[in-house]
């Protein structure tokens, strides 16, 4: 029993010691509480955030709503629910799905009963699957092609507002009025989540996720740090704008430069194969053999792939990013 009482009394003033000398100072209880000030101040602007945008987007009910919800859970839905959004299209994950299955089918089912080529088929099949993805793809490069063709006479317009003595958010509500239509959306957007009390620096850097624009990043960046660092905003747009004019023009110079080897490569892709669909048509026993005979499938297989290589090596020739 002796011995037991000195252990627990060595132990307790051990612990003791310890906690006298390991005690928080009172400048580290001070960072301590700062620290949960800022982490319980961030907990209340994500819930903010999330209550904003759910009154600003209001999820459509539909048929495949339960489906949604459930392919929701899966990293991809991310990415596609992104495209969508770049792509301004209302179709849902479901829908998107659902289409590609059509498309692949309709593209599969044919070839499989014209074509002994089970592995000709399962391409076809594929690329019928894959053209709905294409078909956002377009939409969305056509929709950032008319943003940023929009965008430096929207910068000018919010540029001249702050000269007259608007506030940036009378500017952005200016553009989001009199701007052209693509970009108006996206301004609009953006002052109506300030209504709804989103940050400013928030609202912009979604406006830069929903659009994937090198210029208006710049922008964005531009007026970002202008808003902490302090200086002349009209200045800063103005150059801005000086910058996107010359990139959009370089990148014209180009397109026209380079417009000879694209349509090079889009005849040297489509020119075999239309031809040997004429030439079915007009003799059907002309390609009996390269379509039935293990060779002959063979070299369709190989030519394919070269034509599948030779388009991929023109497109990357041709594809200068400016």
């Amino acid at each position: 029993m002796l011995l037991s009482a000195i252990f627990i009394t060595v132990l307790l003033v051990s612990f003791g010691i310890v906690a006298l000398f390991t005690r928080p100072t009172p400048t580290e209880r001070s960072v301590r509480l700062r620290l949960d000030e800022i982490q319980s101040t961030r907990l209340a602007d994500n819930t903010r955030q999330q209550e904003v945008s759910r009154i600003l987007k209001e999820e459509v009910p539909s048929l495949f709503t339960g489906v949604d919800r459930a392919l929701g859970r899966f990293a991809f839905s991310a990415s596609y629910s992104k495209l969508a959004t770049q792509a301004a299209s209302s179709w849902t994950l479901t829908s998107f799905l659902l289409y590609s299955l059509l498309a692949g089918g309709a593209c599969s089912i044919p070839a499989y009963f014209l074509s002994p080529m089970p592995i000709l088929d399962g391409i076809l099949g594929c690329a019928g699957a894959y053209a709905p993805y294409l078909y956002l793809k377009f939409r969305r490069s056509r929709r950032l092609q008319s943003f940023n063709s929009a965008l430096p006479d929207a910068i000018d317009l919010m540029s001249r507002a702050l000269r007259a003595g608007h506030s940036l958010n009378s500017a952005i509500e200016v553009v989001s009025d009199q701007a052209g239509e693509a970009v108006a959306a996206e301004f609009n957007a953006v002052a109506r989540q300030q209504n709804f009390g989103l940050p400013l620096r928030d609202a912009l850097l979604q406006m830069a996720d929903r659009v994937p624009s090198k210029d208006l990043r710049f922008v964005v960046t531009a007026m970002l740090v202008q808003k902490e660092t302090g200086g002349n905003l009209t200045e800063i747009l103005d150059r801005t704008t000086f910058v996107i004019r010359e990139r959009l023009r370089i990148e014209g110079e180009v397109r026209v430069r380079t417009a000879q080897g694209r349509l090079t490569g889009w005849i040297l892709s489509l020119l075999p194969v239309l031809m040997l669909f004429l030439l079915n048509m007009i003799d059907p026993d002309y390609s009996r053999m390269l379509l039935h005979d293990p060779t002959g499938q063979k070299l369709l297989y190989l030519g394919v792939a070269l034509i599948a290589i030779g388009s991929f090596f023109i497109n990357k020739i041709v594809n200068i990013q400016v």
